[in-house]
């Protein structure tokens, strides 16, 4: 199977930095390749066969496929939660197999990562489940302030700050997932079925901040099997279907 490119738009990388010592706010963006890549489970199961992906710094790809065609293998692989059976997955030049412990820790900091279940600390506010994250990472007291504010103002919810997730609708809860995700700036952000909760409207508005993220730079990657809502985007796609990848 030839590679799979997506068209590139934007590269504001920056050179002289490996995977281990980028720094807190980096601005670099990421390159995606899965190389021959197969993921076969202990039951036998092939998530992914012989997959070959290039995705270009700064791109937004949408990627499609029943449920258990393999899109989310896909996603946990480009974030080391799974590793391939066969293959090579690389981001931003990183070999994603390669990475453990501290190793691994400090390159999931520059992943940002929305769930379809949002994953949200019901006993925490919005902006505390928003700087959970940088707390974690070590960010001072002053510089996640500085980031709060305008992480909640680009996903519209300023004004819920002080609110818990059980107040929330599904739309505003999957925005505050967005925020937690993209608080650290990261160059990466994987969206696995963001809107599959979500009716047309809140799933446009998700998809819209999504986009507005990657005018800034990031390169996005999406999983959603909403058929409508892929033709209603001007992005690349890729179909996953039994393991195997194809241009839609």
């Amino acid at each position: 199977m030839p590679v799979l490119t997506t068209q590139v738009k934007t590269d504001k990388s920056v050179h002289g930095e490996d995977c281990e010592t980028q720094q807190h706010g980096s601005n670099i963006t990421a390159k995606v390749q899965l190389q021959s890549v197969t993921k076969t489970y202990t039951n036998g199961t092939h998530a992914l066969l012989n997959a070959n992906l290039e995705v270009k710094k700064g791109e937004f790809l949408l990627i499609t496929g029943p449920s258990g065609s393999g899109k989310s293998t896909l996603l946990k692989l480009l974030y080391g939660q799974e590793l391939p059976t066969q293959g090579e997955v690389i981001v931003d030049e990183c070999n994603v197999a390669d990475l453990q412990g501290d190793r691994l820790s400090l390159f999931r900091r520059r992943i940002g990562i929305v769930f379809q279940d949002y994953k949200l600390i019901t006993q925490r506010t919005v902006a505390e489940n928003v700087i959970f994250v940088l707390q974690a990472q070590g960010y001072t007291r002053k510089e996640i302030q500085r980031r709060l504010e305008p992480t909640l103002k680009l996903v519209g919810l300023l004004s819920k700050a002080d609110c818990f997730p059980d107040q929330l609708s599904g739309g505003e809860q999957q925005r505050v997932s967005i925020a937690r995700a993209i608080v650290g700036t990261p160059p990466l952000l994987l969206a696995d079925e963001p809107t599959g909760n979500l009716d047309p409207d809140n799933s446009w508005q998700v998809i819209q901040i999504l986009q507005k993220l990657n005018s800034f730079g990031a390169t996005v990657i999406v999983t959603t099997h909403d058929e409508q809502l892929v033709r209603r985007c001007n992005h690349p796609v890729v179909q996953v279907r039994n393991g195997r990848l194809s241009r839609k």
